[in-house]
């Protein structure tokens, strides 16, 4: 049954993929059922996850949250805590595009905390660069430079192409 659920999963990402959504959801559904039966709670949390992000594309804030708090309340429980920190990232993210701004800088500093515990220095440096984003649309640009800065130095160690982007952004910013 864990191989069922594993492609289940997987073949929910592709239907997706393809736009087909309504398949998509019945797939990761499919999935959940499976994976509650045998108990892999690991499994079941990153289902909802991306159920959670299909329901967020389709403009269903509503139930894309309550499945994010699903998967978060499972990545806690389990003690996931790069799941946890990757939820919140995800939560934070559609609390921002909600306006919910002070939620989505609480969730984001949520998740900062738990990468920099468990080492994910490029989720740090991802993390950072969103709440300079959010510093920025506020306003704030000593903190968006802040938070970009360390963004960016960290990426820049990591050679990634994605430093450059936020070398633009702080170049904007100082304008």
């Amino acid at each position: 049954m864990q191989g069922k659920a594993a492609t289940l999963h997987q073949l929910a990402i592709l239907y997706a993929d393809q736009g087909e959504i309504d398949q998509a959801i019945a797939l990761y559904q499919q999935s959940i059922e499976l994976k509650e039966k045998i108990g892999n709670v690991q499994g079941k949390a990153a289902t909802l996850s991306n159920l959670a992000g299909i329901y967020a594309n389709q403009g269903e804030i509503d139930q894309a949250i309550a499945l994010y708090q699903q998967s978060l309340e499972i990545q806690e429980k389990i003690g996931n805590v790069q799941g946890k920190a990757a939820t919140l990232n995800q939560l934070a993210g559609i609390y921002a595009n909600q306006g919910e701004i002070d939620q989505a800088i609480a969730l984001y500093q949520q998740s900062l905390e738990l990468k920099e515990k468990i080492g994910d220095v490029r989720g740090k440096a991802m993390t950072l660069w969103w709440l300079g984003h959010i510093a920025n649309g506020q306003g704030n640009s000593e903190q968006a430079l802040i938070y970009l800065q360390e963004s960016f130095d960290i990426l820049q160690r990591l050679r990634s192409p994605d430093a450059a982007q936020v070398q633009e952004m702080i170049a904007r910013i100082r304008g």
